[in-house]
């Protein structure tokens, strides 16, 4: 992914995860109930997904994943009363992604990693796709990046749910998100690296003139 289209993902993520957070911790310091202040900071992040749906008019695929996994999220929580669930909505979320992006590395036509970078830099949509299909680098590069997303993600996921059955609810949810921004970090600076060492090289100045 190049540097504008991972900004995009930074930005996006820091609405997704802090919204929620400071909702929580907000409400939770005023005297609501783990089970409220969960359902308010996951409306507020719901919100925030129709609007930016609006904006953009326009339904990406990881909107519609997110909002089966708000939906499922808040049902379970409803017929259970266990905020829990609440909490797991995440690691459903970052598993579903995960095996998302290791199923289109190892199957489909087009990464995910790829539709990502073409959503995130529409202008130059057709250049990606023309650069992918016709540079065997590119879609080793795409390939590969899709394989270590999935992989991380997945790992995310699974050490969240163990996570959530340890830990006070109000201990979690901060470490939730500090889970997931340790993740892209991680993830983020591995592709930041990824592209740095496998940069082209600049032609020779011999062959310039």
């Amino acid at each position: 992914m190049q540097h504008n289209g991972m900004s995009g993902i930074i930005r996006g993520l820091g609405w997704d995860l802090g919204l929620p957070l400071v909702t929580y911790y907000g409400l939770h310091a005023a005297g609501a109930s783990d089970t409220t202040a969960l359902l308010a900071g996951t409306a507020g992040a719901a919100l925030r997904m129709v609007w930016v749906a609006v904006r953009s008019r326009t339904l990406s695929p990881f909107s519609m994943v997110m909002a089966v996994v708000f939906g499922v999220g808040l049902l379970f929580t409803v017929l259970t009363g266990d905020p829990r669930f609440l909490i797991i909505k995440h690691s459903a979320m970052a598993a579903a992604i995960g095996l998302t992006f290791l199923v289109t590395a190892l199957h489909g036509g087009r990464p995910l990693t790829l539709a990502a970078q073409q959503s995130f830099l529409p202008g130059k949509a057709a250049d990606l796709a023309r650069a992918y299909a016709t540079d065997p680098d590119v879609r080793r590069g795409h390939r590969l990046a899709s394989l270590v997303w999935g992989g991380g993600l997945l790992t995310e996921a699974a050490i969240r749910v163990v996570l959530v059955h340890l830990l006070p609810i109000e201990v979690m949810v901060g470490v939730s998100t500090a889970l997931t921004v340790v993740t892209f970090a991680i993830l983020i600076g591995w592709n930041a690296r990824y592209l740095a060492t496998h940069r082209p090289a600049p032609a020779p100045a011999a062959a310039l003139v």
